[in-house]
């Protein structure tokens, strides 16, 4: 252990002059197949009109425009619109409305909710900002002799995935907007940590809480959702993910660790971790690298799979979440209780709606859907709420109660164009 952990440290010194180019969060600034769109994009804000004609110091970027040098949009309907950027975080500002009524729903990269159901009167327009993380797999090379690598070693899933690649992608669910600026911003980040039901689940009917979180926040403040489907604490670090973390972090980022569902398998001996030892020791690891770097960490409980004993949930996980908690009394780390919390919502669902909040139409007791992770990440957004990142909360978010949830029959949230059938990892 100690091997890989000083590896991921030697792998993790921030690039400076990368953040003061792109206003990204210390991320490497690699070559890309695009890099002449990127420089210009990165270099001032960009106005791109969706229309056949644009004013002076406007791109026109109509909806029949395929994707290529640098900007467009991707194969599949016209709802997906990239830019070529350089890892960082961006200001993405999108003016809204017309001459008829309009309803549009915006997610980022891998269906990431930003915005949902932003709605015009006819002959009315209206802007919103939204901040978004892009990021590639690159490492900055290891010194000579010295153990790590230059990439992040991804899975064949995520191979072509918007969340690694060259390009920032909006997702535009409804009617189109009139008109997109992107730029480069200086922002605090928050970094996930975790896996499958943490991270940004490509396609329907799958979701996770972190691709959900930034719909709570004030666009001054970004999400870089580096969890993963399958991931443990040993594998985040042998995979060099959480090398990429510690090098794209600056002072002042939070970030939000959520493991366990994984590490409890021991049937995966090379990453099993037990709860009263092991799992404890990656715990305080990750919270001492991340310290080192002047980042604050929060510890978020795992939450439960729908397990039922008659109209109770039967806990899976309790004495991962009762080490959650024994580290961060510790260490004086904040710790959300998600575990506790999903446990409330699902006995207040009862046996027969709670699987309206789960993935394959309730068949998978692990993974959520739309709804369920919407109200796991709000229930994130309340942990939140009592530290000092709370202030980049939005300022309507009204007290939420885990018991008291939003009826799932009536919650609407736009699908995604993408769509698969496939259990995610560690299913």
């Amino acid at each position: 252990m100690r091997l890989m952990m000083l590896a991921a440290a030697m792998m993790a010194t921030p690039s400076f002059a990368a953040a003061a180019q792109t206003g990204a969060t210390g991320g490497q600034v690699g070559a890309t197949s695009h890099a002449d769109a990127s420089s210009r994009v990165a270099a001032a804000p960009h106005r791109f009109v969706f229309a056949d004609r644009a004013p002076a110091g406007s791109t026109a970027a109509p909806r029949s425009r395929p994707y290529a040098d640098g900007y467009g949009f991707e194969p599949g309907g016209g709802t997906l619109f990239s830019v070529a950027v350089p890892p960082g975080n961006y200001r993405v500002t999108l003016t809204f409305g017309g001459k008829a009524a309009t309803e549009t729903t915006v997610k980022a990269e891998s269906r990431r909710l930003m915005l949902n159901a932003v709605r015009v009167p006819a002959g009315r327009t209206v802007t919103r900002d939204i901040i978004v993380n892009v990021r590639d797999a690159s490492l900055a090379p290891p010194p000579a002799n010295a153990p790590g690598g230059d990439r992040v070693r991804l899975k064949p899933r995520e191979i072509g995935s918007f969340s690694w690649d060259d390009k920032l992608t909006l997702e535009f669910l409804g009617d189109l907007p009139k008109a997109v600026t992107i730029a480069p911003v200086a922002v605090p980040t928050i970094f996930l940590l975790g896996d499958s039901t943490v991270t940004d689940q490509g396609a329907e009917p799958a979701a996770s809480w972190g691709q959900m979180l930034p719909v709570f926040l004030k666009p001054d403040i970004a999400v870089a959702n580096h969890a993963e489907s399958g991931e443990t604490l040993k594998s985040f670090i042998t995979e060099l993910r959480f090398a990429k973390v510690l090098e794209s972090v600056k002072p002042g980022d939070v970030a939000l660790i959520q493991f366990g569902h994984n590490d409890q398998k021991a049937n995966w001996p090379q990453t099993y971790a037990a709860a009263a030892t092991t799992y404890r020791d990656y715990l305080r690891t990750y919270i001492a690298e991340l310290r080192r770097r002047g980042v604050t960490p929060i510890l978020v409980t795992s939450p439960e799979r729908r397990m039922w004993t008659g109209d109770r949930i039967k806990p899976t996980l309790v004495d991962y979440a009762a080490a959650v908690r024994a580290v961060g009394a510790e260490e004086t780390v904040p710790v959300i209780d998600l575990n506790a919390a999903t446990i409330t919502f699902y006995e207040a669902l009862g046996p027969a709606r709670a699987p309206l909040a789960f993935n394959d139409g309730g068949k998978d007791a692990t993974h959520h859907d739309n709804y369920g992770a919407w109200v796991l990440a709000r229930i994130v957004a309340g942990g939140l709420a009592g530290q000092p990142v709370g202030r980049h909360l939005r300022d309507d978010l009204a007290p939420f109660d885990p018991a008291h949830p939003p009826a799932p029959e009536s919650f609407r949230l736009a699908p995604s164009s993408a769509h698969d059938s496939t259990r995610p990892d560690g299913n």
